[in-house]
């Protein structure tokens, strides 16, 4: 649900009240890449579209889940709310409350840890994926 009292005023995105979209009618990302997801249980929320000049989503990934490398033609801040998680190619582990800053372009994957983990991905501006190879 998103609740907005004006074109300036705030605009407020409460998770536990957004459904779970169906990935597969949303055209965001590669169609493969969101078909492992939601056969493996990894899932997300869209919040921001734009409002007030910020995209963002809230995203779970359960324990193991690996995201290929890929990359996106915007920059992104990730917020790690809940869990961890491992970047691929020999790149750091990451655990609650760390954060890490992409710029447009770069190329990453990650894998969530043992317990799983849950995120915030916000941008300033809506952005592509490609799946890298």
């Amino acid at each position: 649900m998103t609740t907005t009292t004006d074109a300036r005023g705030p605009s407020f995105f409460l998770v536990d009240e957004l459904p779970w979209p169906d990935e597969t009618a949303v055209d965001t990302a590669p169609r493969e890449l969101v078909e492992e997801a939601r056969r493996k249980g990894a899932r997300r929320k869209f919040l921001a579209s734009g409002e007030g000049g910020f995209h963002s989503q809230y995203a779970e990934f359960p324990a193991g889940y690996t995201v290929p490398l890929h990359s996106h033609d915007r920059g992104e801040l990730i917020v790690l709310l809940e869990g961890g998680c491992t970047l691929l190619g020999g790149g750091p582990t990451l655990k609650a409350p760390d954060s890490m800053v992409l710029r447009g372009g770069y190329e990453y994957g990650f894998t969530a840890g043992p317990d799983g983990m849950s995120f915030m991905t916000i941008r300033t501006a809506a952005a592509g994926t490609r799946l890298s190879g």
